[in-house]
């Protein structure tokens, strides 16, 4: 008997198989890859039963339609609040439910965030490409041949784990309740190439998402920032998070398919604990940078592992929508008329 396994129905352009990345390449000029938001990509594993940087969909925009084959799968949705549909039941997240061959589950982007993660346990079993199967679409290493999911393709499950909950549960994970009007950066390594008044209308001006932006970095929008002697510099190495100053003085956040090298200064870097949530911006979103020292940093990344250590609770979904289906097979009026009592 064939192990179970999940059909893609549909897929928007931004679906993708990530991993945590593609680690140690770098200095040979392979980027790491892995999802736009890791805290939710782990809270999404976690749930079902997986190491928290196992791979898992990351869904873009553009949505998400499944189906099982071969048997019943488990499933853990987590990230932005995009709208599930269980066999056009809407079901709120994040949450945990089993899907079974013929039932239909589609992920549809929501009012607010820009990508979702689903994880199923135990796991896909896909070939890695430098130990990682996280999705680099324009090298076209890892996922599934290297390219983003398409109608039809399938991914085969490993050993499924055993869970104490398979019908819909909701999630109780806060920690992905963040706020995306303030995002934290430590300034440099490159700050003194901009005078203390530009550094701080960096910090001080809102900045505005442009829709150019992409995987691999988010383009802002606002009044330019000037150089105090020159934009180039010998290129060095660009970390997660990096921001980029080029010459036309709009700043470029380095995301998770950053290039592993750069030649413009950085004037800043978002912090470990932030990057999920300033990835879950949109287009056209609003917001401003603050700064923090390295401590405060570190501090509020071990928050987040702490929370990650625990056991990601559920509890049932309360029925919201209620279908004449649902309501012709109730009793509405046992308990309520008496017996004896006239119907008026």
């Amino acid at each position: 008997m064939s192990a179970p396994a999940l059909r893609i129905v549909a897929a928007g352009p931004g679906t993708t198989i990530q991993d945590s990345g593609r680690h140690g390449y770098l200095r040979f000029g392979v980027t790491g890859a892995g999802p736009m938001d890791a805290l939710a990509h782990a809270t999404a594993n976690l749930a079902v039963g997986n190491a928290p940087g196992a791979s898992a969909i990351e869904v873009g925009l553009g949505g998400l339609s499944l189906a099982a084959e071969d048997g019943p799968v488990t499933l853990a949705i987590a990230g932005a609040p995009f709208t599930v549909m269980l066999d056009g039941q809407k079901l709120e997240t994040p949450l945990t439910l089993t899907l079974e061959p013929g039932a239909a589950l589609s992920l549809r982007a929501g009012a607010t965030g820009a990508w979702c993660y689903v994880a199923a346990a135990g796991g896909f079993v896909l070939a890695p490409v430098l130990g990682s199967t996280a999705t680099h679409t324009r090298s076209g290493l890892g996922g599934l041949d290297g390219g983003p999911l398409k109608a039809d393709d399938r991914l085969p499950l490993g050993a499924t784990a055993e869970l104490s909950h398979t019908a819909p549960s909701r999630l109780i994970a806060p920690w992905l309740d963040r706020s995306r009007d303030v995002v934290r950066v430590v300034l440099g390594p490159q700050d003194d190439f901009f005078a203390s008044e530009v550094v701080e209308r960096f910090l001080t001006q809102p900045w505005t998402l442009s829709g150019r932006s992409d995987r691999m970095g988010y383009l802002l929008e606002g009044e330019p920032l000037t150089h105090a002697g020159g934009f180039n510099i010998v290129s060095d190495g660009i970390a997660h998070g990096a921001i980029q100053v080029p010459g036309e003085g709009l700043p470029i956040v380095q995301m998770a398919d950053r290039a592993p090298t750069g030649g413009y200064p950085k004037i800043a870097t978002v912090i470990g604990a932030d990057l999920g949530s300033f990835a879950q911006l949109r287009p056209g979103a609003s917001f401003r940078f603050a700064a923090v020292d390295i401590a405060t940093a570190v501090a509020a990344r071990r928050a987040q592992a702490e929370a990650l250590a625990r056991p990601v609770e559920r509890v049932p979904l309360i029925r919201t929508e209620l279908p004449s289906e649902f309501l012709l097979g109730l009793n509405l009026v046992g308990g309520v008329v008496s017996a004896k009592a006239p119907i008026a």
